[in-house]
């Protein structure tokens, strides 16, 4: 017969084991709370960088004033496109909505900065049809220009071509609007190293040429940007695309990811000495396929000389 002593003592282990089941049981309790939390987070993560911050285009609006602009264009609507990568997170019902939004804002001219289908996408006949379809559907009151990315292929020039967008391939185009005092509009390829600045920038050598002339250029790469601007520093707007603003953009900090290409510019906007340097987030994605506090987005310009 146990003692008094030994009793006590039984009692004691017993509140013990008590205590450190009740223990064990508030720890696993707790484990499984974080974990659901983990798991809800990530899963909340994940729904919103593929499915809203890559899926919802975002219109961004910017005045640009210039005194070189000829009064005949105060009031031009320019609307960029850029980096659809069709076959990443875009697809016909996405590329249906951004013809939908650019229709809206009845734009002037609409210009493509590259890379228009994914490059692990391989578009079937059937698709390629619809993207025709969709994109010959853009209107505008002066006309629609493309430029091809380093992703771009041959059916690039198949599909802009049947879209009625006129490339521009290292090329330049006079654009008019009400009278006979153009702006001058440059295209930059820059399809696998085949950027061709000189040719690009050839009205420039031509005796007739009007030195003061305002002049836009389209490119895909914005780093290019610096070598421009060593042979023609008077080009007034530069349109860029290829960077994503980073896809991953940490407010105050910037776009995260960088690529070949846009190593020194990335974000949205730079002022290098009299030019304007604006560049696309783009509409679809690649690499990891999502964005972070960066929207697909098209970029929105009206032009005035006051």
């Amino acid at each position: 017969m146990l003692t008094r002593s030994e009793r006590n003592e039984e009692k004691q282990k017993e509140i013990i084991k008590e205590e450190n089941r009740e223990i064990r049981k508030k720890i696993v309790i707790s484990c499984f709370k974080i974990t659901i939390i983990i798991i809800l987070l990530s899963i909340t993560f994940y729904l919103y960088t593929t499915y809203i911050s890559s899926k919802i285009i975002d219109v961004k609006e910017e005045r640009i004033i210039n005194e070189k602009l000829p009064t005949n264009f105060n009031g031009l609507k320019i609307i960029q496109i850029s980096d659809i990568h069709y076959g990443s997170t875009i697809f016909i019902k996405d590329i249906k909505k951004l013809v939908k939004l650019v229709n809206q804002r009845t734009p002037d001219l609409v210009v493509f900065t590259g890379d228009l289908i994914n490059k692990d996408y391989k578009l079937n006949s059937k698709e390629q049809e619809k993207l025709i379809t969709e994109l010959k559907k853009i209107k505008t009151t002066i006309g629609k220009y493309a430029i091809m990315g380093e992703e771009d292929s041959s059916e690039f020039n198949t599909i802009m071509n049947q879209s009625n967008f006129t490339i521009l391939n290292n090329s330049y185009d006079l654009i008019y609007k009400d009278n006979n005092i153009p702006i001058l509009l440059i295209g930059l390829n820059n399809s696998k190293k085949n950027e061709d600045i000189d040719s690009a920038y050839e009205y420039f050598n031509q005796p007739t040429h009007n030195s003061n002339i305002y002049t836009i250029t389209l490119l895909h790469k914005p780093d290019t940007v610096n070598e421009i601007l060593e042979k023609y520093p008077t080009t007034d707007l530069f349109l860029a695309g290829h960077s994503h603003n980073g896809q991953i953009n940490i407010p105050y900090i910037g776009g995260l990811v960088k690529k070949e290409g846009s190593q020194q510019y990335i974000n949205e906007f730079y002022q290098i000495n009299n030019s304007r340097l604006y560049i696309s987030s783009g509409i679809g994605t690649n690499g990891n396929g999502f964005r972070l506090f960066c929207r697909p987005s098209i970029n929105f310009f009206r032009l005035s000389s006051n």
